[in-house]
């Protein structure tokens, strides 16, 4: 378990090994209940993946929670089961991840991206608000770095509307909005346990909703539009028949993934608290550099910490942000890019005819973006090395 210690100076030694971005904290727990789950024949969705489920319920404070196997699924599953057709509009950020859009894009309906502010980098509601037309069906906000997006703006946009709100959560495991869990807000919340997340299961997804009639048609159709799973039609209680309801897809978690979140979900609070602590020491290493630091949470919200971006513009900081990307791989640190705006991305430009420049913030953004590692995983030595890193990646 991740424990508090005091921070060091730099060290003066270069590094001598590659730091990996994302690397997950794994303990003896989840091996040991990978093991267990193993040797007990049953690998499939079963026994573990409901008990995952029902854990992760509580944890949100959502009435129903379907897992599956990836965020992509749950994003794709939630769609359908908002009712989304072809032809309906769907309204998300240009600072996302691309699987954000292809949900939609799968789902049969139109993606529409809005502009960010600036400061939050989330979804900017009053541009979200401008690209509403007659065919607008839903919205998906996305919770950035694990910061929460202006949920009342966006629900008051919604209801005005009469719009479906899909949540993705993909960062936001941890997230609140004034009290409220992410996730729980809107009409479907899509979680991800990539192995680069707060809570990993090494692939895998969950769907939180607060109707019963949304929950069981994303778990019908997360398993071929079966109406019982494996674990109903060959487990001890004896064989049942299945019929298919729907055209259904392969989007089902696996126990063996479920084994190891069961115990990452365990400590979840001990992991916030560790990256909090790290992002604090960031936050003083680099109050004096030249570069563009994460804002401050708002007011009666909770950041998942999730990333830790920076915004490195060669006119302030001396190197542009590739050259500083390189320069940090150089000095064995590794980064990430969270993210280049939608609309940089040639396949999107060529089917919507999006342009960059017509999302200012996400473009700006999107070109000096750098996610410093940021794991409970890391060592006060492994932070210290990413600050030093950084410093001499400047100029």
């Amino acid at each position: 378990m991740a424990t508090e210690k005091t921070f060091t100076g730099p060290p003066v030694r270069p590094k001598d090994r590659f730091l990996v971005f994302g690397s997950p904290a794994i303990e003896e727990a989840e091996v040991d209940e990978v093991v267990r789950c193993m040797r007990s024949g049953w690998l499939g969705t079963g026994p573990k993946v409901a008990r995952f489920e029902e854990d992760f319920r509580a944890y949100r404070r959502a009435q129903q929670a379907v897992a599956v196997n990836s965020c992509t699924a749950a994003l794709h599953l939630s769609m359908l089961a908002a009712g989304i057709q072809p032809g309906d509009e769907v309204i998300t950020t240009a600072l996302t991840f691309c699987a954000t859009v292809n949900a939609i894009i799968h789902a049969g309906g139109t993606p529409v991206i809005a502009d960010v502010d600036p400061r939050s980098m989330n979804l900017d509601p009053a541009d979200a608000a401008r690209r509403v037309t007659e065919r607008t069906r839903a919205i998906v906000p996305v919770h950035f770095a694990g910061r929460a997006c202006d949920m009342d703006a966006l629900g008051s946009l919604a209801e005005e509307h009469g719009l479906k709100v899909i949540e993705d959560c993909a960062h936001a495991i941890e997230t609140e909005y004034h009290g409220r869990p992410a996730g729980t807000i809107g009409d479907f919340g899509c979680f991800s346990f990539y192995v680069t997340k707060n809570v990993v299961t090494g692939e895998g997804g969950m769907v939180v909703t607060q109707r019963e009639e949304d929950a069981a048609r994303v778990k019908i159709l997360a398993l071929h539009g079966m109406t019982k799973d494996a674990w109903k039609r060959f487990g001890d209680s004896g064989y049942r028949h299945y019929q298919v309801v729907e055209c259904g897809f392969k989007y089902n978690m696996m126990d063996i993934q479920a084994a190891i979140g069961i115990h990452q979900l365990q400590r979840v609070e001990p992991y916030w608290q560790r990256r909090s602590q790290i992002c604090e020491r960031y936050n003083t290493a680099f109050r004096s550099l030249p570069l563009g630091l994460p804002a401050d949470p708002e007011p009666d919200t909770r950041h998942a910490h999730h990333l830790y971006t920076i915004l490195v513009d060669e006119a302030r900081a001396g190197a542009g942000r590739d050259a500083f990307l390189d320069r940090m791989t150089a000095h064995n640190i590794g980064v990430g890019v969270h993210y280049q705006s939608i609309a940089e991305h040639p396949y999107y430009q060529e089917r919507y005819g999006w342009r960059p420049e017509d999302y200012p913030n996400a473009m700006a953004i999107g070109r000096q973006t750098v996610s410093l590692p940021l794991s409970a995983k890391l060592s006060d030595e492994d932070v210290e090395d990413v600050i030093a890193a950084v410093e001499r990646s400047l100029g």
